[in-house]
């Protein structure tokens, strides 16, 4: 590690328990508390030094000497754990109403990833970025600065990582209020000149091909930091609202939308790297020539989830409010800018409740977790508002203060047939709406405000939504938003059992597989109902984002499971 660093004699390496106490730039002594249980020989045994070490040593050099840290051993088993401490990243000095002009004059550590480089004259402008915040950290860099031969040898480049110490001091740039004084850099990991990502824009397409390092630009960083934040909202508003959060399963054994639609998860292929070369005949067959599920793992054909509302449900009935939030997987070969093959589901399900309980939830939760983004993603925001989607502070507010409305399938209908548009899918009462459809209701028919239809044909809804009186249809609901169209889907769950197994009946399902759910309406059966929101989806709402696949770190699409 030390060879990393120049020049190496320079160093002198002080132990302290964490590399998080560097960015505080505190002397403040450690004491830990020893244990002298075990005997002699096994008290003194060194350490191996670690990347605190040896930043702690670049910072602190000078206190002490070579020999006395040879001499003196790292410390004995039995050594307590060092305290934990936040580390003081960008975000915490730029993101202030003052844009960091209260710290001007303390001594701060930054670590982080170099953007740009310029080299000048009589001194340097290094950009920094640690991904806590758009804003990058201008450190100023003279020749002066203990450990600048890195700069000048060329090591320290774009890509690189760094800590860097100094003074914050105002900015004679426009474009910052404040900047670092560099007094001594530390290059932590060179960057190859082939580094892919460089001040030039690229397209999101090229950028597919690298998502692993795609979070280090800007507009996937903002992405990212978004995404953290409408989940972070979304566990805030249910635990606020009193719903318990439910794991769901990843494999089950049910389809719960009916479309069978899934991946297989089966042992009956050799998961080693012998799969490749498995000869068919090796997989086990019944008498009729057909799979021989008995032999699987499972003993019978189990798949990737498509949804955990049914299992949500079981806690519903028993916990009255639960809520699960994971990954759920589509084996639909669909290459579009709308589909993932796998993506994350929120589905909340609420016990002794209605539809109109259900649509007033997902309006709440709706106008809740948008205005978290806009009163806590602030500078990720107007970045979107300026380069992804111009207006979407003012779309994302209209939605957070707008009343919702509502109407039925058989109205939504009628009024596209009375659109003066010419539609590509055209509309008849019983087809599924399309997603032009969608946003025609909501973006031109009712001027950008969020509209929720109900009570579709039930034969294009699955099986578990509660039939209404007309027979006809189902107690269910969209929630149609701009530049999305649907992005909640939810109904009213059908909670009597008889009308509950005519209705797996007539759509061939296997009742056996579902035993359990319908014991669900044997035992204390209640009125109740949910929604889903495909959390991606959530993303291209809140960022503007017109990809899905750039909504998710690692997209999974049909021919592609890179990273």
């Amino acid at each position: 590690m030390a060879a990393a660093l120049s020049p190496a004699a320079s160093l002198q390496l002080r132990p302290y328990p964490t590399l998080r106490l560097l960015s505080l730039y505190s002397r403040a002594s450690t004491t830990l508390r020893t244990s002298h249980s075990l005997p002699p020989p096994f008290r003194s045994l060194p350490r191996r030094r670690c990347l605190c070490t040896v930043i702690t040593g670049a910072l602190y050099s000078g206190e002490r000497t070579k020999r006395e840290l040879v001499e003196k051993p790292r410390g004995e088993l039995g050594e307590r754990v060092g305290e934990f401490r936040r580390r003081l990243k960008i975000a915490e000095i730029k993101g202030k109403p003052d844009e960091g002009l209260g710290r001007v004059g303390q001594s701060i550590a930054v670590m982080g990833w170099v953007r740009t480089l310029r080299v000048q004259s009589s001194v340097t402008f290094m950009e920094v970025n640690d991904g806590s915040c758009l804003s990058n950290m201008q450190c100023v860099l003279g020749s002066e600065v203990e450990g600048y031969d890195q700069v000048e040898s060329g090591s320290v480049s774009t890509g690189a990582s760094v800590w860097v110490q100094g003074e914050v001091v105002p900015s004679q740039g426009s474009k910052q209020k404040v900047e670092l004084k560099v007094k001594k850099i530390v290059l932590l990991g060179k960057s190859d000149p082939s580094y892919p990502i460089q001040k030039k824009r690229v397209s999101k397409e090229f950028l597919r091909t690298k998502a692993h390092l795609r979070p280090r630009t800007n507009t996937f960083g903002a992405v990212a930091r978004v995404r953290n934040a409408l989940a972070f909202a979304t566990h805030k508003f249910f635990q606020e609202n009193g719903f318990v959060w439910v794991s769901s399963p990843i494999i089950t054994a049910s389809d719960c939308e009916g479309a069978g639609e899934q991946f297989c998860v089966t042992t009956l292929i050799p998961s080693s790297g012998e799969t490749t070369d498995t000869p068919l005949d090796t997989i086990p067959k019944t008498n009729n020539g057909l799979i021989d599920w008995s032999q699987d793992f499972f003993g019978k054909p189990a798949f990737l989830t498509v949804s955990g509302q049914l299992n949500g449900e079981t806690y519903a009935t028993a916990l009255s409010d639960i809520y699960t939030f994971g990954p759920t997987f589509r084996a639909e070969n669909s290459n579009t800018s709308r589909h993932l093959a796998e993506f994350w589901m929120i589905e909340p399900e609420l016990a002794f409740a209605d539809l109109d309980d259900d649509m007033a939830c997902a309006t709440a939760y709706l106008q809740y977790v948008v205005r978290h983004i806009l009163d806590n993603c602030k500078e990720d925001m107007e970045f979107f508002n300026t380069w992804i989607e111009k207006g979407i502070i003012d779309r994302l507010s209209n939605v957070a203060e707008k009343d919702f409305v509502q109407l039925t399938y058989t109205d939504a209908v009628e009024l596209l047939l009375k659109a003066k548009k010419k539609f590509e899918f055209p509309v008849k009462w019983g087809c599924d709406l399309q997603s032009e459809h969608e946003r025609y209701i909501t973006e031109e028919a009712f001027g950008g405000c969020p509209v929720v239809v109900r009570d579709y044909p039930k034969d294009i809804k699955a099986f578990y939504m509660r039939q209404n009186d007309d027979g006809k249809t189902v107690a269910a609901m969209d929630m149609l938003v701009p530049r999305v169209g649907e992005l909640i889907g939810g109904s009213q769950r059908e909670e009597r059992l008889d009308y509950l197994e005519a209705r797996l009946d007539s759509l061939n399902l296997n009742k056996d597989s579902y035993w359990w759910y319908l014991d669900l309406r044997r035992y204390g059966s209640v009125p109740h109902a949910g929604f889903g929101l495909g959390f991606e989806r959530l993303v291209q709402f809140a960022t503007g984002i017109d990809n899905i696949r750039d909504a998710i770190p690692f997209p999974r699409t049909p021919g592609s499971a890179e990273f």
